[in-house]
C-alpha cells in the first residue's frame, strides 16, 4: 500500500489545475501448482503489480494501462510517461456525455489477513485424499491487493487471502467427477469431507450408461450446477442498462410480469467478500438484495447508466454485473438430498450454456461429468450427456421445492492475466421438472 499512495502522491502535484485523475492498482502474490495423475507437474510462483491510470480534462478521458517493477523510481518514471501520453491522446477524444464523476474524498480500507495454509500442508492433504486415483487439478494461493485513488481525494484499499484448488477425478473408461475447495481457510478435515464425495461419485461412473430419453425429470443441481446457471443470468440480467434498454434476461422479473420462488434471495454481498468495496469508477460499493424473495429488488448501476437514466450509482463495475453474489440457503440437508430426490437426475455439472429465449429467460446446455440416475433415493447408474432447455422461471420458480442449508464458496479459477476475485457462494437445488431435450 505505500508503494501506491507514493505514486498517488507524486501524481497529484503532476497534474495541471484543469485535470483529474483516477489511478486503479492492482498486485498479487501467488502460488501456483498443477497437477496431472495425482503428482505434482508444476510448481511456481507469480508477483505482478499495475496501474490502470485514467486523465480527464474537460470533459475528455482516456486510460492507460502501466506494468509496474518494484522499483519506486522506475514506477514513477513509468507513470509519468504514462501522464504524457494520455495528455498527448486527450485532445484527439470528443467530450463524453456519460462521464459522471465522483467529488467526495471516500476513504475505504478493508485488510482480510487470515493465514493462507503452509504449501507443504496442502500438497500433504491432496496426496493423502488422492491415493490410487487420477486426479488433474489447480492450486491458486495467495494474496490479492486492489486500490484506488483519485484527485478530488477518494482513496481504497483492498486485501484479501483466498486459495482455489480446482480438480478432477479421472475413471478408466474416461468419465471424470469435476469439484473444488476455495476460501480464506484451509480445513483439512472438510477438504477429506469434500474430496470424498468426489471420490463416492467416481466409483459409479464405471457402471453402464443409464439412458434417458427426452422428457420431463426430476433434479438436483448441485452448487456447481447451479454457477453455471447464476453466471448466465448475471450477464446483463441484473444491469441497470440492460434493464433501461429492456434488453435483460430478467425483464420479465423487473416489470413485475413474472416472480421467482420465495425461496429466492440473491445478494451482491460486497462486504467479506474477495471484491473490492469500490468500483473503478471511483464509487463506493455496498451490499445491494437484488432479488427478494423471488421478487426483482435491485440493480447493479455503474456511473454511466446513472447519468444516462437519472439514477444513483451503485459502485457497479462497467459491465454492471456481480462480483460477490450470494443466493441465500434453504433448509435441505446435505444428507437428505438423495432421499429427497427420490427418482431423478443428480447433476453435479451443466455447460455450454446459452439463452434459447432470452426475453423469456428460457436456458439451453449440457450436462457435464457426474450426472446420475437415481432411484428411491439410491445412485443407480451415470447418465449419458444430454441437453436441457428450460426457463429460469421455472427451474428457480414454479418448479424449485427446495435449496440446501449448506452452500459452497465457488471461486472464480480463471488467472488470464491475473487471479480474479469474483465469487459465488450457493446452494444446491431440487427441482420437480427439468426439460431434457435430447
Amino acid at each position: 500500500m505505500n508503494n501506491f499512495k507514493a505514486l498517488v502522491e507524486w501524481l497529484k502535484k503532476a497534474v495541471t489545475n484543469s485535470e483529474q485523475f483516477h489511478l486503479g492498482y492492482a498486485d498479487e502474490s501467488s502460488e501456483f501448482v498443477r497437477f496431472n495423475h495425482a503428482k505434482v507437474r508444476q510448481a511456481g510462483q507469480v508477483q505482478q503489480a499495475s496501474l490502470n491510470l485514467k486523465l480527464i480534462n474537460d470533459g475528455r478521458h482516456a486510460d492507460l494501462g502501466i506494468t509496474l517493477a518494484g522499483e519506486p523510481e522506475l514506477d514513477r518514471q513509468r507513470l509519468a510517461d504514462g501522464l504524457q501520453q494520455l495528455r498527448e491522446t486527450l485532445p484527439l477524444l470528443p467530450q463524453d456525455p456519460y462521464l459522471l464523476l465522483n467529488h467526495n474524498a471516500w476513504q475505504s480500507n478493508n485488510e482480510q489477513a487470515q493465514p493462507l495454509p503452509e504449501l507443504a500442508q496442502v500438497l500433504e492433504n491432496i496426496s493423502q485424499a488422492a491415493d490410487g486415483v487420477d486426479l488433474v487439478g489447480f492450486y491458486a494461493a495467495g494474496p490479492i491487493s486492489r486500490g484506488f485513488a483519485s484527485s478530488s481525494g477518494a482513496f481504497g484499499w483492498h486485501q484479501a487471502n483466498s486459495f482455489n484448488f480446482d480438480f478432477s477425478l479421472f475413471h478408466a473408461n474416461g468419465e471424470a467427477v469435476k469439484a473444488s475447495y476455495a476460501g480464506h481457510t484451509w480445513d483439512s478435515a472438510e477438504f477429506a469431507a469434500r474430496f470424498q464425495q468426489a471420490r463416492e461419485q467416481l466409483a459409479f461412473l464405471g457402471r453402464p450408461l443409464h439412458t434417458l430419453a427426452p422428457g420431463q425429470y426430476r433434479a438436483y443441481l448441485a452448487p456447481a450446477a447451479m454457477e453455471e446457471i447464476i453466471s448466465i443470468i448475471t450477464w446483463g440480467g441484473f444491469s441497470a442498462q440492460a434493464i433501461a434498454s429492456k434488453g435483460s434476461s430478467l425483464q420479465k422479473l423487473y416489470a413485475g410480469e413474472q416472480s421467482l420462488s420465495p425461496l429466492v434471495t440473491v445478494n451482491e454481498q460486497v462486504s467479506g467478500s474477495l471484491s473490492e468495496a469500490f468500483s473503478s469508477e471511483g464509487y463506493p460499493r455496498g451490499d445491494v438484495t437484488l432479488i427478494n424473495a423471488g421478487r426483482a429488488q435491485g440493480e447493479l448501476i455503474n456511473s454511466r447508466s446513472a447519468a444516462e437514466y437519472g439514477l444513483s450509482t451503485n459502485g457497479a463495475s462497467s459491465d454492471e454485473s456481480p462480483s460477490a453474489l450470494q443466493m441465500a440457503a434453504g433448509s435441505l440437508a446435505q444428507a437428505d438430498i438423495l432421499r429427497q430426490l427420490g427418482t431423478g437426475l443428480y447433476i453435479s455439472n451443466l455447460w455450454y450454456l446459452n439463452y434459447s429465449d432470452l426475453p423469456a429467460a428460457r436456458l439451453t446446455g449440457m450436462t457435464r461429468f457426474a450426472t446420475f440416475w437415481v432411484e428411491d433415493g439410491e445412485i443407480k447408474a451415470p447418465v449419458s450427456t444430454m441437453r436441457f432447455d428450460d426457463s429460469v422461471y421455472s427451474l428457480l420458480g414454479s418448479q424449485l421445492e427446495a435449496l440446501t442449508a449448506e452452500r459452497e464458496l465457488l471461486l472464480s479459477a480463471s488467472t488470464y492475466g491475473q487471479r480474479n476475485t469474483s465469487s459465488n457462494l450457493l446452494p444446491g437445488a431440487l427441482v420437480k421438472r427439468l426439460t431434457l431435450t435430447l
